[in-house]
């Protein structure tokens, strides 16, 4: 199977997809991370103040759901489950369209490096090569 080939049966797959569709996802939080961070730098002073009471608050309300934990686990970890496979397929159309829109040239340029990158195949030789002779070397004289 050729390069090419492989390269075309992963680009067609859901976990390529997925894969491109994460990235594309990634790339649009980390451009707002700008602002939040200056958002964050402004209110910096609010926040230390307001951080004991705070600090207690969540204390208060880790302590409700540590008892509450074994009963609300299974739960969680069926809702965990379905919404692992929504984002899984947002994550795949999202990259499916990443891919269409880039795919034009890119897939081009792909099928020209994969085609170059194959291995060139050796043609048989017509007529052997035969052996040389050993030449003769001159005997110097004491």
């Amino acid at each position: 199977m050729t390069l090419a080939t492989e390269v075309k049966k992963l680009t067609e797959s859901k976990p390529f997809y997925a894969v491109a569709g994460a990235g594309d996802y990634a790339v649009e939080k980390l451009r707002e991370l700008p602002d939040q961070l200056a958002k964050l730098q402004a209110r910096r002073y609010d926040l230390a103040k307001e951080l004991p009471v705070k600090a207690r608050e969540y204390a208060d309300k880790a302590e409700g759901i540590a008892r509450e934990f074994p009963d609300r686990a299974r739960e969680y970890a069926d809702q965990l489950t379905v919404r692992a496979n929504e984002v899984y397929e947002d994550f795949a159309s999202r990259g499916r369209r990443v891919v269409s829109k880039a795919g034009g040239e890119a897939a081009l340029e792909l099928q020209e490096v994969s085609e170059a990158a194959e291995p060139a195949v050796a043609k048989p030789i017509s007529k052997p090569i035969a052996p040389r002779k050993p030449r003769a070397t001159k005997t110097t004289k004491a």
